[in-house]
């Protein structure tokens, strides 16, 4: 198996953590996003979306990190993230599609950039879009965590889940950029539970080569 990633991004650090969890050895290929290298014909050769994950499994070629997630759970079910009862897997993706579909994409270094140029806001205008936005998320996790009794050490339950892998890197990124995280007690410590797992702690910008400092 074969994962074409970069250290910070959110998308190829849930691939990472979920194939640190399952146990399943990569070959990692790194893409350096902050050159502009998935721009690169070589790599639009491989991926047309010019993104990072690509995960490429013998014939098997997959982008989109939350498709790759759900795939390693068909294919390599155990141990699983995903609860066994329907509504606990409508529970878990839907937290995750909070992070996943609702959040990240608006707070992404291509809608980002595209702020400053060609939009021409400045860094103060668009740290306060990254904020607002990241604060929306959070705020609706934060709120399905504290008022469901499905919640435990994580996000469901006392394992890990897709939910925990989406939200991780969210965290990390929005710890990063200084969040104040006393408006959001359990996703932090769902997130310091996780963080207390090697396979998450594997998976993490700062422990993969090359990752910026």
């Amino acid at each position: 198996m074969k994962l074409y990633t970069y250290p910070r991004s959110s998308a190829s650090y849930r691939v990472r953590i979920a194939l640190e969890w399952k146990g399943i050895a990569r070959e990692d290929v790194p893409v350096d996003l902050a050159s502009g290298e998935q721009l690169s014909p070589a790599y639009r050769a491989e991926n047309p979306e010019a993104r990072v994950p690509l995960l490429i499994d013998g014939d098997v070629r997959l982008t989109q990190a939350l498709a790759i997630l759900e795939y390693l759970e068909e294919t390599r079910p155990d141990p699983p993230l995903l609860p066994p009862d329907a509504a606990g897997r409508a529970r878990v993706r839907q937290l995750a599609l909070i992070v996943v579909a609702d959040t990240q994409p608006l707070q992404n270094t291509g809608p980002y950039e595209y702020l400053k140029d060609p939009l021409g806001l400045g860094d103060a205008e668009r740290g306060r879009w990254y904020a607002h936005w990241v604060r929306r998320g959070l705020a609706a996790v934060e709120a399905h965590l504290a008022d469901d009794p499905r919640t435990g050490h994580f996000c469901h339950g006392d394992a890990p889940t897709l939910a925990d892998v989406c939200l991780v890197p969210q965290v990390a990124n929005a710890r990063r950029a200084g969040l104040d995280f006393a408006r959001y007690p359990n996703v932090a410590r769902v997130c310091d539970t996780a963080m207390a797992l090697p396979a998450f702690e594997r998976a993490a910008p700062e422990a993969q080569p090359g990752a910026p400092r």
